[in-house]
């Protein structure tokens, strides 16, 4: 019997409660008024019927629960006022006014919330302006090149991506083989849980996002050492978010720290796609779980619906329609910093409605779109490393005859090339600096977890909790190491 078979029943119930389904029953109408920004009423119409209404389960009871921890998590996200946002704005448009920020709101590039009749506006709501907006993009290119002209300030180095990918092309071709250019990582991560987040002598639960074994991908995974050292470590077959798992008493005025450190090697990827050699999606019952709707997140929306055809047009062949939701992505749905996940009912359709997102949620939006046109698509993330810089990302994977899974990079995008090769590599290939931890989004741990998580869709930083209820991210840090160890 493998691992997930042993998951107790009750708390496989209870995870997936926490991949936000929503609570329906008709006396709840506690929606509304989230959505209206009443969540003071909101939350003391929740209470009321976890009080009043006997017909409740258990069940239903943490969702609702979940419901207010949620608003505490919008709260949490949206922060900045009026004159902050002003006041950042005015470093790159000085003679910027309320009025510019009406315009921002109307356009859906300048994010708030009008929470208990107090207009609060997302922490990131205004560098967003300027990756949003395109206009207010260019200001910023132009003050950002003109303050660099005066300074004489020098342009740090940045990774040299496009060599890397163009040494990756170059090796497949030449070799004939799709898994190139191995680099190993080595890797040194820190969950840090903050002084007095749990009461002294209270056993801490800890789960760290831990690399999965994928073959010819990402492979000679060593475990070298942890803190503290007794650990369960997810099965790679059986946990599609592979961690691994501590627990550690709190004790007083003392922050818990909880550590893993491993090396891996990442296979840069090509699989250098001819069109002319695609063949139709076969009917096979391994690709028909990542062909449909899976709620709340890949909803094939009648909005979606409507706006695919005019992205596919009369196209049949299955890779050039993935060509070209991938192109209508990256040209619609700029990067942006977003909300937790957490707080957000559907990733896809936010991505659709507000025109843009962060990679995961630019990659649900590409997932549902190709799912929606018969390619089968599914989710992959982690980080990304760009020496000497690095950051938790998502990107996904497709299905095309006869290549199989095939890696998709639409945050990355278009490269910038008069070679199409080059131009489409993210579409079908993969640099060699990436860290694999999750398959798939909102899996069961292992050991099961017991409240919901702070991260309900990726895992990413880890997750904590205690018996009296989930450490929310601003009860924790953690800290990123790595090196380089062989290229």
């Amino acid at each position: 019997m493998n691992k997930a078979a042993r998951f107790p029943f009750f708390m496989m119930i209870l995870i997936s409660l926490f991949v936000f389904v929503g609570f329906e029953k008709e006396d709840a109408d506690y929606r509304s008024l989230v959505e209206k920004g009443d969540f003071q009423k909101a939350e003391c119409a929740i209470r009321e019927v976890m009080e009043k209404d006997t017909s409740l389960t258990a069940e239903d009871k943490i969702q609702l629960g979940f419901e207010i921890d949620r608003m505490h998590r919008i709260r949490l996200d949206f922060t900045k006022t009026e004159n902050e946002i002003l006041e950042y704005v005015k470093t790159y448009i000085p003679e910027a006014s309320i009025a510019d920020l009406k315009k921002w709101e109307d356009d859906g590039s300048l994010e708030f919330m009008v929470i208990d009749g107090k207009k609060m506006y997302f922490k990131n709501a205004a560098p967003n302006i300027f990756r949003v907006n395109k206009d207010a993009k260019a200001i910023k290119i132009k003050v950002a090149a003109a303050k660099a002209e005066t300074t004489r300030v020098k342009a740090a180095e940045t990774f040299p991506l496009d060599d890397h990918i163009q040494s990756i092309i170059d090796k497949s071709v030449k070799t004939k083989k799709r898994y190139v250019n191995p680099v190993t990582m080595k890797i040194n991560y820190t969950l840090t849980v903050k002084p007095n987040a749990v009461p002294d002598g209270k056993m801490i639960r800890c789960w760290i996002p831990y690399p999965r074994e994928i073959t010819n991908r990402q492979t000679n995974i060593k475990l070298i050492k942890t803190q503290p050292v007794k650990f369960i470590l997810a099965d790679n077959d059986a946990t599609l978010q592979r961690t691994i798992y501590f627990q550690k008493p709190a004790q007083k005025d003392s922050a818990t720290v909880f550590l893993v450190e491993y090396t891996y090697t990442q296979n840069g990827v090509f699989a250098g796609i001819d069109a002319h050699k695609v063949h139709p999606t076969p009917s096979a019952d391994e690709l028909a779980p990542f062909l449909g709707e899976v709620p709340p997140h890949i909803v094939f929306t009648d909005e979606l619906k409507r706006i695919s055809p005019t992205i596919i047009g009369s196209e049949t062949n299955p890779y050039l329609k993935a060509r070209k939701i991938f192109e209508w992505v990256t040209t619609n749905i700029p990067w942006a910093s977003a909300r937790e996940y957490s707080t957000i009912r559907n990733l896809s359709m936010y991505a659709f409605a507000n025109r843009h997102g962060d990679c995961g949620i630019q990659h649900l939006l590409f997932i549902t779109l190709c799912r929606l046109n018969g390619i089968p698509a599914r989710w992959q993330s982690g980080w990304e490393f760009k020496p000497p810089d690095d950051s938790m990302h998502d990107w996904s994977e497709i299905y095309i005859e006869p290549y199989g899974w095939v890696p998709a990079d639409v945050t990355y995008g278009l490269k910038e090339s008069p070679d199409e090769t080059h131009k489409w590599f993210y579409l079908g290939g993969m640099d060699s600096y990436r860290l694999i931890f999750n398959d798939t989004i909102s899996d069961n741990f292992f050991p099961a977890k017991i409240y919901p998580r702070s991260e309900t869709v990726d895992s990413q930083r880890g997750e904590v909790e205690w018996e009296g209820g989930n450490l929310y991210f601003d009860q924790w840090d953690w800290n990123m190491q790595y090196e380089v160890v062989v290229k």
